[in-house]
This record gives structure tokens, C-alpha cells and sequence, in this order.
């Protein structure tokens, strides 16, 4: 079954507006959550969409324009460094999820989210679908969206703070970014809940 066909499936269960939900960004040392929310039209599919982890940056810049133009709707939400800190990286990625959801300009029958947890705090019908953004095409367009999203900010960042390399490694630990942290410390963008072991070292 295709990730169009999953999605034909499904809204031939009585769900005929369907939105996909995908996070970017829960694994990286700095900046924000990121989720998208969105509605594709039934009757088109969009060439290309694929899991953004499967897709090139080049890629997925193309397929951000063109999802964007052709959805029904889309939403994007962010939830900070601060409400990370807050309240957690699962609760913070529940409520980007939220936002997103909320910026849709029609309500969805059912909203279809990546993995195995319903997002709390989400008042509609929804399910979740592990490896979603391999299955459904809704789900998969929105990975695209929230990668991007994010992407682009973290180049924001990295203007702001070049010593760490955001441009490169989107905040992810990778050995160089690790040793950026040695040598500057940590900026006011860190997450400073998933450096506790790092700094207890």
C-alpha cells in the first residue's frame, strides 16, 4: 500500500478531512520543537513526498513550496527552549503539535500523528500511527513541513551564534558540536536539560 492509498483508505472510513501531524526536532541539544498539521487535498498526489528523514535538504526546500501551495491547509507550531525546560521535551512536542492543529483553516475529521501517542491537549478525533511518515502521505508532508520549518530557523541561530555550527548539524550532538560546547559553553538557545550528563562529566 502506498502512503496515498493509506490515506484514500482511511478517508474511505468516513474521515474525508484528513490532517497528517510529524514533530521535527526532539532529539537536538538547542532551539525549539517544531510540528506541522496538514490537509491535502484527495485528488491530487504531490510527486515526491516522502519521510523527510529520507529526503535531501535540496529536496525537501522543493517539496516545503509545493505542499504549502497545493494543501488545503497547513499549520506550523513551536514550542520554545523555555517550555522545553518547562515542562518537558514530550509535553513541549504535545503542544507544538496543538499549535499546529489550531492554525488549520478547516477542522479535520481525524488527525492522523506520527507515532504511538495521542498529543494531550488535542480536542479531535485522532490516531496515531507509528512510522507514520512512512505510511501516510498526510503524515509525511507535514514531517517535510516541520523539518523545514525548523531547519530555517536553526540557520537564524546560527547567525546569532556561529561558533556552534547550527548550520550543519541543526543542534544535534554531533562530535563538533560537542566540542564547540567545551570550548564556548552553552548560548541562552541550549536546552540545558539534555546537557546535564554532558556538564557532569
Amino acid at each position: 500500500m502506498t502512503i496515498w492509498e493509506y490515506d484514500a483508505a482511511v478517508r474511505g472510513e468516513g474521515y474525508p478531512i484528513l490532517a497528517g501531524v510529524d514533530e521535527a526536532g526532539r532529539g537536538p541539544l538547542c532551539g525549539p520543537v517544531c510540528a506541522a498539521a496538514v490537509v491535502l487535498p484527495p485528488d491530487v498526489e504531490i510527486e515526491g513526498i516522502n519521510d523527510s528523514k529520507k529526503l535531501s535538504e535540496k529536496k525537501r526546500e522543493a517539496l516545503f513550496d509545493v505542499i504549502t501551495e497545493q494543501a488545503i491547509s497547513y499549520g506550523i507550531g513551536f514550542a520554545s527552549v523555555e517550555e522545553i525546560e518547562e515542562i518537558n521535551i514530550l509535553n513541549a512536542t504535545f503542544l507544538a503539535m496543538c499549535r499546529a492543529v489550531s492554525q488549520l483553516s478547516v477542522e479535520p475529521a481525524l488527525v492522523l500523528v506520527d507515532g504511538n501517542r495521542t498529543p494531550t491537549g488535542l480536542a479531535l478525533p485522532s490516531r496515531t500511527v507509528i512510522k507514520g511518515d512512512a505510511s501516510s502521505a498526510s503524515i509525511a508532508a507535514a514531517s517535510i513541513l516541520a523539518k523545514v520549518s525548523r531547519d530555517r530557523l536553526l540557520l537564524e541561530m546560527d547567525a546569532q551564534y556561529p561558533q556552534y555550527g547550527f548550520a550543519k548539524h541543526k543542534g544535534y550532538g554531533t562530535a563538533a558540536h560537542y566540542e564547540a560546547l567545551r570550548q564556548y559553553g552553552p548560548s541562552p538557545v541550549h536546552r540545558m536539560s539534555f546537557l546535564k550528563k554532558f556538564y557532569q562529566e
